[in-house]
Order: C-alpha cells, then sequence, then structure tokens
C-alpha cells in the first residue's frame, strides 16, 4: 500500500479497498452519514465523563484507541464526501470565511 499523506490519497486508497470488496454498492451516502454518527458517538464515550484535565492528558492506550476513533470518523467522513462529490477542503475553507463573518474577533 502506498504511503497516505494527504487527504486526495486517504480518498483514493478508500477508493481502492471498498472496490477491492464490492462495499461502494453499500456506501450511500444515508449509510455512511449513520456510519459517521455511530463512530463519532464511540469518540464521545472515551471523554464523557472525563474532566477537561483529563481529556487532555489521555494514558497511551486510551489514546491509541482515541486514534482509532478519529481515524474511522475520518474515513466515514472521506467517504461521504466522496460519493457527494464535495471537497471537504474547500468546503471547510468557505466555512471558515462564514464563520469569520457571523462571529468577528473583538477589537483589540
Amino acid at each position: 500500500m502506498t504511503a497516505i499523506s494527504d487527504l486526495r490519497s486517504l480518498r483514493d486508497a478508500l477508493r481502492e479497498f471498498c472496490a477491492a470488496r464490492d462495499w461502494h454498492r453499500y456506501h450511500t451516502p444515508k449509510n455512511l452519514v449513520m456510519a459517521l454518527s455511530v463512530e463519532a458517538a464511540e469518540l464521545v464515550e472515551h471523554f464523557q465523563w472525563a474532566t477537561p484535565e483529563e481529556s487532555l492528558n489521555l494514558a497511551a492506550a486510551q489514546r491509541a484507541e482515541v486514534a482509532d476513533e478519529i481515524a474511522d470518523v475520518l474515513i466515514y467522513l472521506t467517504e461521504l464526501a466522496d460519493v457527494l462529490e464535495i471537497d471537504p477542503i474547500a468546503a471547510a475553507r468557505a466555512k471558515i470565511v462564514k464563520n469569520a463573518l457571523k462571529y468577528p474577533a473583538p477589537s483589540r
């Protein structure tokens, strides 16, 4: 497997992975967003009862589990964007512009 160093190569690797298993027929926007929601909830579980300090100081094993959940969220989000033909980087940049207008930085 080639190195995955950016979002485009991640998307391409996911396309290849899913094609090899004939999973594309299951990867509808509805199914992907449901899976994304489940994975996001699994990520939340790691922090649900943690104090702010505890959430910043994860033990190595818990950090590894959180990394796996972050990966799952990223994978499903990348696949959803791919299926819907949305460039997530362009969407994020546009959202930052909208947020800057909606929430201007305070004057100093």
